[in-house]
């Protein structure tokens, strides 16, 4: 018998909306309302002066190590402003612009990397889940989140974020398998900066793309332009709409590039070049936005410099408030909650002996 080719029913698309000076495809270009596009501008460029203001207080010795998320800010908003209030958000360690979108006050984060577990608190109106350090693993949570709500027949999607060297781990797999089996309503968002750490990612794989992963699982795949928020938006509005549906998960891999440092304890230029992120300044998609949304006569330099004034002034108000908060007492036994819906026996015991010592106090605590 002749060998036959097997047909496969998905093939892997390249999304791009605005070129690197903000010209836009007017064919691609999505419907979307003049105020959620300035939104999203203005929150692009918060978390901008957000994270150039976490590096300073870094440096300064006030806040603790931290992972910067410059040049990232498309490929976090873009995906997640296609989610309802209601879906699910499951973010790595580096989705700090997608969290302040979802909700999470600013001074949460200054909290948490001074070493503060109140930091880490997820309010109750929050369908998210805290951040994940161990590369890879908020994949399964995700799916695990997704196949109960398809299982309760609500309407709700997950989404969840990580790095492409989460790719390389065998919870990436696993995670895209039993969506693709159980047709999860969970949406994928591979933030494919380059680096994995110091690990490049043509070391990381042999795959042409990171995206034509998923046709091994049987789901669709796209890359997308990651510093092009039209084009974040349009794949991930398009994903979520499918899986809301009952039609599966996706696989986005967000094509973008980490202009900064993998976290404050890092130094890039030990392992890759100026020249290199020389060129990707080039391709910023905050500038790229901000001319794309002068050209549509929605912006101006004017208008910018009143943003900055405004923004400068919410991020110290920020800091303040942080620092402040730093200095009032907290209560040690908050460290046992948020986590588990009912304390298992052993955390009781360590609970009940931390409220024991008298350095500690003895406080009577409400621990529900």
């Amino acid at each position: 018998m002749p060998r036959k080719e097997i047909e496969l029913p998905y093939r892997i698309e390249y999304l791009s909306i605005l070129d690197a000076d903000g010209n836009v495809d007017k064919e691609l270009e999505p419907d979307m309302p003049d105020d959620l596009l300035l939104k999203l501008f203005k929150a692009m460029l918060a978390g901008r002066r957000f994270d150039e203001r976490m590096l300073h207080l870094q440096r300064q010795g006030r806040i603790g190590t931290f992972p910067p998320i410059k040049g990232q800010e498309a490929s976090q908003l873009g995906a997640v402003a296609a989610l309802e209030a209601a879906d699910w958000m499951v973010p790595a360690f580096r989705e700090t612009l997608a969290e302040i979108w979802r909700g999470k006050p600013m001074e949460n984060f200054l909290l948490y990397y001074a070493g503060y577990d109140e930091g880490s608190k997820v309010e109750d109106d929050r369908n998210d889940l805290p951040i994940s350090v161990p590369v890879g693993s908020q994949m399964l949570h995700a799916v695990g989140i997704a196949m109960a709500m398809k299982y309760k027949a609500q309407p709700q999607v997950a989404m969840t974020f990580f790095g492409d060297g989460a790719t390389s781990e065998g919870d990436f797999h696993e995670a895209l398998n039993f969506a693709g089996v159980f047709q999860a309503p969970v949406v994928f968002v591979c933030q494919n900066n380059q680096w994995a750490i110091s690990i490049p990612r043509a070391k990381q794989t042999h795959s042409k793309t990171l995206a034509q992963k998923a046709v091994a699982h049987d789901i669709p795949g796209i890359q997308v332009d990651g510093n092009d928020v039209l084009a974040v938006y349009s794949a991930a509005r398009e994903a979520v709409e499918r899986a809301r549906k009952g039609d599966g998960p996706t696989l986005i891999e967000c094509f973008t590039y980490r202009m900064s440092l993998h976290t404050t304890a890092d130094d890039p230029k030990k392992y890759r070049s100026e020249e290199e992120v020389k060129e990707w300044e080039k391709r910023d998609p905050i500038s790229r936005f901000a001319a794309y949304l002068k050209t549509k006569k929605l912006l101006t330099d004017e208008a910018v410099e009143k943003l900055e004034a405004e923004i400068a002034k919410e991020v110290q108000d920020v800091v303040d408030q942080a620092e402040q908060l730093m200095k009032e007492e907290v209560d040690p036994a908050d460290m046992f909650h948020h986590i588990f819906a009912e304390l298992p026996p052993t955390l009781v015991e360590q609970r009940e002996e931390m409220l024991r010592d008298s350095s500690l106090g003895k406080k009577e605590v409400d621990h529900g």
